[in-house]
């Protein structure tokens, strides 16, 4: 088991998770982070962390559908290991629905 970084992350990218990672398995999209499951300890650690509250195990049922795009993403963004400041606008979008369809990008951090 592993923990999945799901769609509320999207347009909020809070690096909390990151700061408290014992394993430094985060990686940075423009506009969110992804797990890599092969890293992921499963310590749980960082779940509480996400104000968003993005993140989950892979066994729950919402996560299923996130935990290929953190296979995918994980292999092709960049590990990021510190926490950075959130966007300004990060607490407008903290509940949205739909935003992997809306606003979703495949590029990678900074």
């Amino acid at each position: 088991m592993a923990y999945v970084v799901g769609e509320q992350c999207i347009k909020c990218k809070y690096t909390d998770c990151v700061e408290v990672c014992p394993v430094d398995c985060f990686y940075e999209g423009e506009n969110m982070l992804v797990i890599n499951p092969d890293e992921c300890i499963d310590c749980g650690v960082c779940e509480p962390e996400c104000p968003a509250e993005a993140i989950s195990p892979d066994t729950d049922s919402a996560a299923a559908k996130f935990a290929d795009v953190n296979r995918k993403y994980s292999s092709e963004w960049p590990n990021i290991t510190k926490k950075k400041d959130a966007p300004a606008d990060a607490d407008s979008f903290k509940g949205v629905a739909g935003k992997f369809e809306k606003f979703f990008s495949e590029k990678p951090g900074s």
